[in-house]
């Protein structure tokens, strides 16, 4: 009875492998696109993109959400990377500065310290994301 069985077994198995790793390389082809950016401007005005397919995607959103002069796209994401982007509260229009990394507390001192190197005297952090789809 088993000599009958065995076969068939051998298929599903077989078949249930093949699935599994069809599923999972689909599920890492789709993670990794995941994009992100980081767009600023004057007197704090920003905008962020996350969680998007392209870079290309991601650049175009975070300008569109820029509600300031002078915007422009400063630091890009991909892979479960962060940006932080942080300002002088007690002037938004004087220093800011920004960071990105892999690491959140990492990437928000990044951006606290460029805003205090640009002269900032009370360095806050505006706003910060991290790519979860890498």
């Amino acid at each position: 009875m088993s000599d009958t069985y065995t076969p068939a077994m051998r298929m599903v198995v077989i078949a249930s492998l093949l699935f599994a790793i069809a599923t999972m390389t689909f599920v890492t082809v789709s993670v990794a696109r995941a994009a992100g950016a980081l767009a600023v401007g004057s007197c704090g005005a920003f905008g962020e993109a996350y969680d998007y397919e392209t870079l290309a995607a991601a650049r175009d959103s975070a300008m569109a959400k820029c509600q300031g002069e002078g915007c422009r796209v400063v630091a890009t994401t991909s892979r479960r990377n962060c940006a932080a982007f942080a300002v002088d509260f007690a002037n938004p229009c004087g220093a800011f500065g920004w960071g990105r990394g892999a690491k959140l507390g990492a990437t928000q001192n990044a951006a606290l310290q460029a805003c205090y190197r640009e002269g900032g005297k009370e360095c806050v952090i505006r706003t910060f994301f991290c790519d979860a789809k890498g």
